[in-house]
């Protein structure tokens, strides 16, 4: 049996089909590259490119190969865009979601591992987060994951398809021989945008405020190296498999850093002095986004093994300085 990996030509969907093969699973990739990469994708991959809302090209792939397990990493996800466009959000992500689980209940694929946001919590009441927490997004972003997680949950009700969430934090980092790393068309991402400096690609890194109440000011957030992240999705895959029930997990480091002490990490990994100023709060940015994934460790014994910052810079700046440019396509 196979698992179809989706979005796997994406930043987190291309580390999951590099650990997923080595874990020894049959993996098959769908992915409509409108963001994500086909060269980072291994060329002995079975690749089908193709739309998830199109349920043609599901049914084809479905048909086409015996598949047990799905992982979801189709989704839009730019806060700022899905303030803009909250339609284009919710058809792709929810409409996504809708023709997948169709598609899967039609050919009897009973798993999936849910590529899940910290976003669905909106304004934390306290930190660090539950999932037991109230989940009351601010965004269409973190409203269309979380309908698409309670869909999830009306359909295990009524079928046999069980369902992990995994709601994530903030993913950084590359794959550690540099081979695949970060590589959006829009960047949005605070370490890639920091090592665009070094890089020659921007003079300098704009904090978006420095009067938050924190240590030093700046914003505070739990990263979690993306291989790390991967290694969270073949246990969730594991734990259905054996038998565990639908459930959602928040995955984070549990430690939080400030975007300065991001910037000061930059800098010692680089040797670069990386200029920063200060710049305007951004609407709706909390002061502090730290995950509690104790239910993650006691459950699926998952736990982060990269978690120092400098070590997780410095396998993105590996990635960077042999792919100045990114992927070729």
């Amino acid at each position: 049996m196979s698992v179809l990996i989706c979005g796997g030509a994406g930043y987190i969907g291309s580390h999951n089909v590099r650990a997923f093969k080595a874990h020894g699973d049959d993996v098959i990739v769908v992915d409509n590259l409108e963001t994500g990469h086909r060269a980072s994708v291994p060329s002995d991959v079975k690749f089908y490119e193709g739309d998830i809302r199109n349920s043609e090209t599901l049914a084809k792939i479905f048909t086409e190969n015996k598949i047990d397990s799905v992982i979801h990493f189709c989704a839009y996800s730019l806060v700022g865009e899905s303030v803009d466009k909250p339609l284009k959000y919710f058809n792709n992500n929810v409409g996504g979601m809708i023709t997948l689980l169709e598609a899967m209940q039609k050919f009897d694929a009973k798993r999936i591992i849910f590529s899940s946001t910290a976003a669905t919590y909106g304004e934390p009441k306290r930190v660090p987060i539950l999932e037991t927490d109230p989940t009351e997004p601010t965004n269409p972003y973190g409203e269309s994951k979380r309908i698409m997680e309670k869909i999830m949950n009306w359909v295990s009700r009524r079928y046999d398809i069980r369902y992990v969430s995994l709601r994530y934090f903030n993913v950084a980092g590359a794959w550690h021989d540099g081979s695949i790393g970060e590589d959006h068309r829009n960047e949005t991402h605070l370490i890639p945008l920091i090592l665009q400096v070094p890089m020659g690609k921007r003079e300098h890194i704009t904090v978006y405020g420095d009067d938050y109440p924190t240590k030093d000011g700046t914003c505070i957030r739990d990263y979690i190296h993306v291989e790390d992240l991967a290694k969270a999705h073949i246990l969730a895959l594991e734990y259905l498999r054996n038998g565990g029930e639908s459930n959602i997990f928040n995955l984070g480091s549990g430690d939080g850093y400030s975007v300065m002490e991001m910037i000061n990490a930059a800098r010692k990994v680089t040797g670069h002095p990386i200029p920063a100023e200060i710049g305007e709060r951004r609407p709706g940015d909390p002061a502090r986004l730290i995950a509690d994934s104790t239910k993650a460790h006691e459950v699926l014994h998952w736990q982060p093994q990269i978690t120092g910052m400098e070590d997780i810079i410095a396998t993105a700046w590996k990635w960077h300085q042999s792919h100045p440019n990114g992927y070729p396509d």
